[in-house]
């Protein structure tokens, strides 16, 4: 199952998010806490993380390290209100897959439905991503 997290401050954003991707048959869990994305984090449960610039009072490029540690094959799509140039440097630095800016028009909810859909797709494609095959286990005689 292909799951994504929404993280955001914006309640209405991430209930946006939230009906446009699950259409895409996803399963999109939210977080409005820091708490929960790390919760999400270490759990390894989504493979795809899409968060906003800042929620708790914690900027992402300050969390965006440690989610890297605490997953370092979760993919992270952040979504801002503008595009400041230092900011984007720093963040791209750490390891975002993809920036976007928060989709207003049609054709932005195009272009972040195909950042996730890549970013699901190179997940598959990442040694976390593939299932082990079974080996069959012999008992000792």
């Amino acid at each position: 199952m292909r799951v994504l997290l929404v993280a955001d401050k914006d309640t209405e954003f991430r209930e946006q998010m939230k009906k446009l991707f699950s259409s895409e048959k996803y399963q999109v869990k939210l977080a409005g806490s820091v708490v929960e994305v790390l919760r999400n984090s270490l759990k390894n449960t989504a493979q795809v993380l899409l968060m906003g610039m800042e929620f708790d009072n914690v900027m992402a490029s300050d969390l965006i390290p440690l989610l890297k540690k605490c997953n370092k094959e979760m993919a992270i799509i952040l979504v801002t209100d503008d595009d400041s140039l230092s900011l984007l440097r720093k963040v791209r630095g750490e390891g975002i897959f993809y920036h976007a800016l928060k989709p207003v028009t049609q054709e932005d909810k195009d272009e972040l439905k195909m950042a996730v859909k890549c970013a699901f797709d190179k997940f598959a494609q990442s040694p976390a991503g593939q299932v082990p095959a079974l080996q069959r286990i012999e008992s000792p005689a």
